[in-house]
């Protein structure tokens, strides 16, 4: 029987022909990524192990964005020590205010996430670059800070999952909406310890971006990675910034599955994801009873170029009422320039909004957008359990960019459709 692509990555890692599914393996790691809340931990862990320095230091990543720039004196401590171990190591690849952005929108800018590799961070939505044909997998602080020092991590090999969209994608509709649709039919657990394997016709015609999106939400169906195989796309875009060499990994046609599932997309509606739950989903025809307080466009899901691109359109002569709160935040430095050329902050700011530096904040409830008691906020982010932005009272709800930015005029959520000039 044939192997998927995960499984061979993780064969190639671990020095060995084939793996199969419950298998345990031992594989070299080809980056690991810390941030400010996790990399202090494996740091700690790091140093008590008596390690002497990193196995390479091309290898390690560090990003402080969760609560940068800096909210309080425990926040800039956490990136002190991450400040420190950087200089200490002479890690190449540390990232703070001026040239951060959120994690996983900004490695794979960097060149740092590329097809056939393995890839490891303590932080659960580093499934994202699966979009790129990685085998790319959160872990604890205490596995970052073994493989810093090693160099190696191990795995048991998952089972995989194959999701089939067939169809066109419809005005309005991409990648967060086939993920949120996706993990409503399956469920939060619906995938647990699987790879998710995208594929289809409609998955060929999205963009790099919406395939990043859909890849960083299969933590929340419970999977271990969500990925593509690497296609013209994926390929062009590696070439033009890998900060190293790479060798694309393809499954084999006669690959095994736990199960597949066959979506048809063509009349497919924006989903939004009702509290407290990414499963809650429903079409955004459903939901247009719910006011809400404040909007989030942005975070590791959908604060990318095509993200600000698609809020911006529906946003264009349009104006946020008083009693409610636009927040957009570009996920990079890189995204923050390019939406500034192209005139898209300008835009985003005569609506009404207010445009932040890259951060995670909102996301997590950090800072830069808590929501108060029985507030309501619509938001591009990925999770929405209880107290995740913000008081245990409050509700979120998620959708994509263009629903987040139609809603922000409507005062209620609503189709992008019926707002966009």
């Amino acid at each position: 029987m044939g192997q998927t692509m995960v499984q061979k990555i993780l064969a190639r890692g671990a020095g060995k022909k084939s793996v199969e599914p419950g298998e345990i393996v031992n594989t070299k790691i080809d980056l690991c990524l810390g941030n400010d809340i996790t990399a202090p931990v494996a740091i700690s862990e790091f140093n008590r192990m008596g390690a002497e320095t990193v196995f390479n230091t091309s290898r390690v990543a560090l990003v402080p964005d969760h609560f940068t720039p800096n909210k309080d004196i425990n926040t800039a401590k956490q990136v002190q020590i991450m400040r420190e171990f950087a200089e200490k190591h002479r890690i190449k690849y540390y990232y703070e205010i001026g040239k951060m952005g959120v994690e996983h929108a900004l490695l794979p800018e960097e060149g740092l996430a590329l097809p056939g590799e393995i890839i490891i961070g303590a932080d659960s939505h580093t499934c994202t670059y699966g979009a790129l044909g990685a085998f790319a997998t959160g872990v604890g602080s205490t596995d970052l800070a073994a493989a810093m020092a090693l160099g190696e991590a191990w795995f048991k090999v998952p089972p995989a999952i194959k999701f089939e969209y067939n169809g066109k994608l419809p005005q309005w509709v991409g990648g967060k909406d086939l993920i949120l649709y996706t993990i409503g039919e399956i469920g939060v657990d619906g995938a647990l310890y699987r790879a998710m394997e995208f594929s289809g016709p409609a998955m060929e015609e999205m963009s790099l971006e919406g395939r990043l999106s859909m890849s960083n939400m299969a933590i929340e169906a419970g999977a271990k990675c969500g990925y593509m195989e690497p296609d013209g796309k994926v390929l062009e875009y590696a070439a033009s910034r890998a900060a190293r060499e790479y060798e694309p990994v393809y499954g084999d046609r006669d690959a095994e599955y736990e199960n597949t599932f066959r979506f048809e997309v063509s009349n497919l509606e924006p989903q939004v994801a009702f509290p407290h739950k990414p499963s809650n989903v429903k079409p955004v025809s459903k939901a247009q009873e719910v006011h809400i307080h404040q909007s989030v466009i942005g975070s590791c899901t959908n604060g990318r170029i095509e993200d600000l691109r698609q809020a911006a359109g529906v946003l264009r002569g349009n104006k946020v009422p008083p009693s409610l709160r636009l927040i957009v935040i570009p996920a990079t430095q890189e995204v923050y320039s390019q939406a500034l050329k192209e005139g898209l902050l300008e835009i985003f700011m005569e609506a009404g909004a207010a445009v932040s530096t890259p951060t995670c904040g909102p996301c997590l409830g950090g800072h830069m957008g808590i929501l108060a008691p029985g507030e309501k906020a619509v938001a591009t982010t990925n999770r929405n359990f209880v107290g995740r932005m913000g008081d245990p009272q409050s509700e979120v709800y998620l959708s994509s960019p263009a629903v987040a930015a139609a809603s922000a005029v409507a005062g209620y959520i609503i189709h992008p459709g019926e707002v966009a000039k």
